[in-house]
């Protein structure tokens, strides 16, 4: 029978919830498989035999037993990433949780800004340029009016504002939109230096004794926005959320300042600083989904070391997240992660040579290579230890996210049955 959500939407129960809250990684700007899934290091990449995998918290396999160059430089015998990171998990995310190793991005170029929003609306938009919301709903949206949550229950971590990462929290669908958005934040813009050059000393003015003076002012700024085109694009977040958020930010700026943020073990990318301040926000708020984006291994385009170095990071971030995650006691063991790059790299290098001699290499566009990426999940109900697809049978498409979120909550049906995803996103339960 259908019941009415505080929002006063209705919804039909579907199936009951598979996980209490889902965390999305989109795995950095652009993942080879040939470093990744393949763990061919060296070898398919710079003509090098040396073979190994460099992302052991997420995946099994042996490192690398020469030309090390993607952990931390080894200042005393003066060598680039010398020292590889210590794991972080001592079961790779790979034995607890299901991998799909060859998982297509079927349509359009692989650029950063289509991955990314295809990934948080199920469909693709190969020719929508930058600044415009997708035009299909948001995995937010489909929740926020389907399943209840709200706003709060929804944030987008990003690793920055740059390639209009701020417009993925909600779409341009005339029947969602921001009135069912996700909460947005870039960690690094917020709490760094603009964020402390700007707004670390603003006035809190408390509502229990201030109360009148915050609606004055909030009446007062309002009049300024009344003009048609004009009004504050809010998010629907509630009084008291618009509060919680203000805390949030206050206590963040004292913990950045007191040098106490839960950063990674080695925080020194930007991808793993978003990923200690993606804690806070998860420790925070504890919401019912949460996606963060990483990019730093973008790099590839002019540095194949940096790329290297970059992609044993971001496996460092995943670890550190997962261990984290388990230290919440709402969210420990009642969480789903799902970890898919937005799109892969080309097979054959670009002419650009880094200080260790080796090619670099782009995504240019619609070859092959640059449509082969993975998914990893896991978390309650998923199975351990296993594969789905093959190289020469890939299973998955970029587009799957969206329903495999909605299906771990529960709502896959009423979702799907909006005919606003993709022809080829399906659940991954479905595919399994």
């Amino acid at each position: 029978m259908p019941y009415v959500l505080p929002s006063g939407m209705f919804r039909a129960v579907t199936t009951p919830p598979l996980s209490e809250y889902v965390v999305f990684v989109l795995f950095a700007g652009g993942v080879r498989q040939q470093e990744s899934v393949l763990k061919r290091y060296l070898a398919e990449g710079q003509n090098e035999n040396v073979e190994g995998n460099i992302m052991y918290n997420m995946l099994t396999g042996a490192p690398p037993n020469d030309k090390i160059a993607y952990g931390l430089d080894d200042t005393v015998n003066n060598i680039i990433g010398g020292i590889p990171i210590d794991p972080i998990l001592q079961t790779p995310l790979d034995q607890i949780g299901t991998l799909f190793p060859e998982v297509r991005f079927s349509k359009g170029g692989a650029g950063h800004f289509n991955g990314l929003s295809t990934g948080v609306s199920g469909n693709y938009y190969a020719s929508q340029g930058l600044r415009n919301r997708p035009l299909s709903p948001t995995i937010f949206e489909y929740l926020r009016r389907y399943a209840g949550f709200k706003a709060t229950d929804c944030w987008y971590v990003s690793v920055s504002i740059g390639g209009s990462r701020p417009l993925l929290n909600y779409s341009a669908h005339e029947a969602y939109g921001r009135m069912y958005g996700g909460n947005f934040i870039a960690p690094t813009t917020t709490f760094g230096a603009p964020g402390m050059a700007n707004f670390m000393n603003f006035k809190n003015y408390h509502p229990d004794t201030e109360w009148e003076t915050i609606l004055e002012m909030r009446a007062f700024l309002n009049q300024n926005f009344q003009q048609e085109g004009l009004e504050i694009a809010h998010l629907y977040n509630e009084v008291e959320e618009e509060i919680f958020i203000k805390e949030f930010v206050k206590s963040t700026f004292t913990k950045v300042n007191n040098g106490s943020v839960a950063l990674p073990p080695v925080n020194d990318n930007s991808d793993l600083k978003t990923i200690g301040y993606a804690v806070e926000v998860l420790n925070w708020f504890k919401p019912k989904l949460m996606v963060v984006d990483m990019a730093n291994i973008d790099i590839c385009h002019g540095d194949y070391t940096a790329y290297l170095k970059n992609l044993h990071r971001a496996d460092h971030g995943v670890g550190f997240l997962w261990r984290e995650i388990q230290r919440i006691p709402e969210m420990a063991g009642r969480t789903t992660m799902i970890v898919m790059p937005e799109h892969g790299r080309d097979l054959v290098h670009n002419p650009i040579k880094d200080d260790n001699d080796w090619y670099a290499y782009d995504h240019s566009g619609n070859n092959e290579n640059t449509r082969r990426i993975f998914t990893l999940m896991a978390g309650p109900g998923i199975d351990g230890n296993l594969r789905v697809g093959s190289p020469e049978n890939p299973v998955g498409d970029a587009s799957d996210i969206v329903p495999t979120i909605a299906d771990l909550f529960g709502v896959k049906d009423i979702v799907t049955n909006q005919g606003l995803l993709d022809p080829s996103a399906r659940s991954l339960f479905d595919r399994i």
